[in-house]
């Protein structure tokens, strides 16, 4: 067992924010993370406290790296200023955001599936296809199955995976396998290669766009200036920035400011405040 004092670190922000799928509450109050084939209970103990149910030694090697504690969140949000009313909510409202340094397969299969779903059925098919591919494991009381690997994938057919109600998205993860055991996509290069030219190689790829390489680049690979946009997105752009938000300004961290936008925006406070910057275009 390993407590950690954490500022601007919060479990439900990040569990809600969409970007991961295997992180949810659990009734004791704590939430369950099943990531590199590790299980993980961490628990908010209050005044900036946390407990997480793992070694020193996981802590250190996995979770630390996993919730991106190195990362001074603070000091990014200061750079915001203050003229911005619509930033400076979603930074208020959300400031225990962070982004996830995730594995980097298993979230380009979670956001091929994640195409035209919500994010309650992303789970579930994610889950599925967990339940039925991957290892199951167990310690002590706990038992869990892991993301299956791409080479679990890639000996299935899309006729093998139609148990986990994908539709037409079952071809594009079996492609996906197919290039990630082929070495067509070696995720280790494009994490240390530059955003654009890794964005490139991700969009050659089958049944992968423009959002979803934005989703894998900033959520798996940690490019931190991905900014992937939806209609969430979108709809904020307009409304508070005219149709053009300045980008520019953060540089080097776009992709952590969109996840403020992001969860701030798809909150009830959001949907029934007036547009905080000023625009008169109306949203939804």
């Amino acid at each position: 067992m390993v407590i950690q004092e954490i500022k601007n670190f919060s479990l439900s922000q990040i569990a809600d924010s969409g970007q991961c799928f295997r992180m949810n509450r659990v009734e004791n109050g704590a939430y369950r993370i099943i990531a590199f084939e590790k299980y993980l209970e961490a628990r908010e103990l209050g005044n900036g406290k946390f407990e997480f149910s793992c070694s020193a030694d996981d802590f250190r090697d996995i979770w630390t790296d996993y919730f991106d504690l190195t990362t001074d969140y603070g000091m990014l949000k200061a750079r915001i200023p203050q003229s911005d009313a619509f930033l400076c909510a979603a930074v208020s409202y959300g400031g225990g955001m962070r982004i996830l340094q995730q594995d980097p397969w298993e979230i380009t299969v979670s956001f091929i599936i994640s195409q035209r779903k919500s994010i309650p059925a992303i789970k579930t098919a994610v889950e599925t296809l967990c339940t039925n591919f991957g290892k199951k494991v167990s310690e002590g009381a706990v038992q869990y199955y892991t993301f299956p690997s791409a080479e679990r994938i890639a000996a299935l057919s899309c006729s093998d995976i139609g148990c986990c109600s994908l539709g037409y998205r079952d071809k594009y993860v079996t492609a996906a396998a197919l290039q990630a055991v082929s070495g067509l996509i070696d995720y280790s290069a494009l994490r240390n290669t530059d955003e654009a030219s890794a964005k490139a190689v991700l969009k050659s790829q089958y049944g992968i766009g423009e959002k979803v390489a934005n989703c894998i680049l900033l959520f798996g690979l940690h490019h931190t200036n991905a900014f992937p946009e939806d209609t969430w997105i979108k709809r904020i752009i307009d409304s508070e920035y005219g149709g053009e938000f300045p980008k520019s300004r953060y540089d080097g961290y776009l992709g952590i400011i969109q996840q403020y936008m992001f969860y701030y925006g798809r909150s009830k406070e959001y949907k029934t405040a007036a547009p905080l910057n000023g625009s008169h275009c109306q949203r939804e």
